[in-house]
């Protein structure tokens, strides 16, 4: 019997991506997989019941899905004992963020591979989807910030005179904040970055935008898979403090720093906020793990003296198509990637797998995850 795929419909609140859609689905299908869809699975990313079919896959009831040989999920489902002991679920799990959910994962005896968790080598990017979700969400961060800013981004000359540029600064230069650079400069915004990696100048510089160098020891800062490490307490609060007055000069800040399983750093002080002009807005993409900006809520918009801040949880679910069609082709390339004559089989000392994977017979695996409280 081939290895059969399951894709049950996402139920986490404001979710309308898919774990597969139709295109890859029919790949995988020549590639001799069998693929259960539950009904209504792709509806959100406009994939409808009849275009999975048309693929190659049966559309069934979600315990099917979910008692397939692979579950292929965006989010770790919220009813886990319908899996099967032995299963593999495929998806971004959350592990460092959620210990409790991951014991509970284990406790079913499923395989959990948490995508995010796979390394920054050059044979996994076709598998990182941490980094094709980060591509969608910094550039939906950059239209959410000019729908709010009630100006134009671009310099407009007209009979009526001359319009400047909105002044954007993007914090952290990773993968979200480049694409948030280039989105940005697209629109015509005079864009400055800053990272504390002196290694993201370089990239910041040639998208277009004017590097902030801070009076700052930032030695040691460059962390493993090429992320940021944490600052200290005092370098942290120091960087705050110089990042105030090019927070207050700027329309618009959108951030996106962020360390992997821990509290997003503080970058943005309230009182920089408050003293930018009326009418400025700062996106945090940061939200969810605590935001980059003192005053983020998570999920809502804060008023703070004449701008507004805003703390999106899931900027992807907002472009369900292509985060859907970026998202399916990470996941099945890991899929294919530790499928060997037919079986999905990962071999237990590739250094991928034991990157990605979480739990595996009924024990928590990953140590960084057995480590938390």
């Amino acid at each position: 019997m081939p290895t059969l795929i399951g894709v049950p419909r996402e139920t986490a609140r404001g979710e309308r991506r898919v774990a597969l859609v139709p295109e890859v689905v029919g790949r995988l299908v020549m590639l001799g997989f069998g693929v259960v869809v539950e009904g209504g699975a792709g509806m959100g990313a406009f994939h409808g019941d009849d275009a999975y079919r048309a693929a190659g896959a049966r559309v069934g009831e979600r315990a099917e899905a979910l008692g397939a040989d692979v579950v292929a999920c965006v989010g770790p489902p919220d009813d886990p004992q319908h899996l099967r002991a032995e299963a593999a679920l495929v998806g971004m799990l959350r592990p460092l963020d959620d210990a409790e959910r991951m014991r509970r994962l284990a406790r079913t005896g499923v395989m959990a591979i948490a995508l995010e968790m796979v390394p920054r080598i050059s044979r996994a990017q076709k598998m990182d989807a941490l980094s094709a979700m980060a591509t969608v969400a910094g550039y939906r961060a950059v239209l959410l910030a000019a729908e709010a800013l009630p100006r134009f981004f671009p310099l407009l000359t007209t009979a009526a005179g001359t319009v400047r540029p909105a002044r954007v600064l993007v914090l952290g230069a990773g993968v979200a904040g480049l694409q948030a650079i280039a989105t940005a400069r697209r629109l015509g915004a005079q864009v400055s970055a800053y990272d504390v990696r002196a290694a993201a100048a370089e990239e910041a510089r040639s998208l277009g935008a004017r590097f902030v160098e801070l009076a700052l020891d930032t030695a040691g800062t460059e962390g493993a898979g090429g992320y940021a490490a944490a600052l200290d307490e005092d370098r942290q609060r120091r960087q705050v403090e110089l990042l105030g007055e090019h927070v207050a000069a700027s329309d618009v800040v959108v951030c996106t720093a962020l360390v992997p399983g821990r509290r997003a750093p503080l970058l943005v002080s309230g009182e920089a906020v408050r003293a930018m002009a009326p009418g400025s807005v700062v996106v945090d993409l940061a939200a969810p793990n605590g935001g980059n900006c003192a005053l983020t809520q998570p999920g809502a918009w804060v008023q703070a003296g004449g701008a507004r801040v805003l703390g999106p949880l899931n900027l992807p679910a907002e472009m369900p198509m292509h985060a859907s069609a970026l998202y399916a082709r990470t996941l099945a390339a890991l899929v294919t990637e530790f499928t060997r004559e037919g079986r999905f089989d990962p071999d237990p000392a590739d250094e991928i797998f034991r990157a990605a994977c979480i739990t595996r017979g009924g024990e928590i695996v990953h140590e960084r995850v057995r480590a938390l409280p």
